[in-house]
């Protein structure tokens, strides 16, 4: 083994590497195999590229794409500056704190269809939130039924179920920051804001790169909610593609079609996170000065 250190390290990695390719890269291959073929009276013909082809002539489909994109351009931004917010107040020393800390974990030791189903009740027209906004003046408000409102609503939840988890990796991040670098950019008078902005963000940017990738990975393929509040409702103002691929395999039975969308989805969650990962490294800002 001494003399062959590679296969050491391969042998510690191929566990990980053999559920890599069950978990990951199989399903992969497979939807992309699948989405070149089609049922047609009960047999299975190849299609070739005509799944994709119908896919772009088809104005659902686009429905569905737009608000995928809608739906992550607002979640991602807001659960990665409000996980950010509890994690810097997670770790100061002030009173209370430990009450604080035990309601913020609480969503993680909550499954998200428990999570989901509370979520409905209290969604309700009748239901605590509109009681709470009744007292306020507020008329009740259809939450979950309004073409308006149910985007939102499930947006809500899923980062009232999600923050807590992002702040848990966000609080490592900051917890590997050194106190002395704070403490004698405080002593050489640099405010509060300074010491976030040039000191805490900079030296948390690997931590905030992971958890971008990741939360924007879990978003794009979000399905649970949608399924279990509106599926895909009212209107198609949440049917995202995810929901919009279930619908073609498991309830229309086009399967190709439903791979179809899966690839597509997978590709275009890759080139996001392509973009990501080359805009925070450093590499685009480079690119950018030359």
């Amino acid at each position: 083994m001494r003399k062959h250190p590679y296969l050491l390290i391969f042998m510690a990695l191929l566990p990980a590497l053999l559920g890599l390719a069950l978990f990951r890269v199989y399903p992969i291959v497979l939807a992309l195999f699948e989405s070149l073929f089609s049922t047609y009276r009960g047999d299975r013909l190849f299609v070739g590229l005509e799944n994709y082809d119908l896919l772009l002539r088809d104005s659902g489909f686009w429905q569905s794409l737009k608000v995928t994109l809608w739906f992550n351009l607002i979640i991602n931004p807001l659960q990665i500056a409000l996980a950010l917010l509890l994690a810097i107040m997670f770790v100061q020393k002030v009173r209370f704190i430990g009450l604080f800390r035990f309601l913020f974990l609480i969503p993680i030791g909550v499954s998200l269809p428990v999570a989901v189903i509370i979520w409905r009740i209290m969604l309700l027209p009748d239901g605590l939130v509109n009681g709470f906004l009744g007292t306020l003046g507020v008329e009740p408000l259809r939450f979950l039924t309004s073409p308006d409102l149910a985007l939102y609503a499930i947006i809500a939840i899923a980062t009232w179920k999600g923050i807590s988890y992002w702040m848990i990796f966000i609080i490592g991040g900051l917890q590997n920051i050194s106190p002395e670098i704070h403490e004698a950019a405080r002593l050489e008078g640099a405010s509060a804001w300074q010491r976030l902005w040039m000191i805490t963000l900079p030296l948390l940017k690997p931590t905030l790169l992971f958890v971008l990738v990741a939360d924007v990975t879990i978003n794009f393929l979000l399905f649970a909610p949608v399924f279990m509040l509106t599926n895909g409702g009212p209107r198609g103002s949440t049917n995202v593609l995810m929901y919009e691929a279930y619908k073609s395999g498991f309830v229309f039975g086009d399967m190709g079609r439903a791979m179809a969308i899966v690839v597509i989805l997978v590709a275009l969650l890759l080139v996001i996170v392509g973009l990501q990962f080359w805009l925070l490294s450093g590499r685009g800002k480079g690119r950018a000065a030359q």
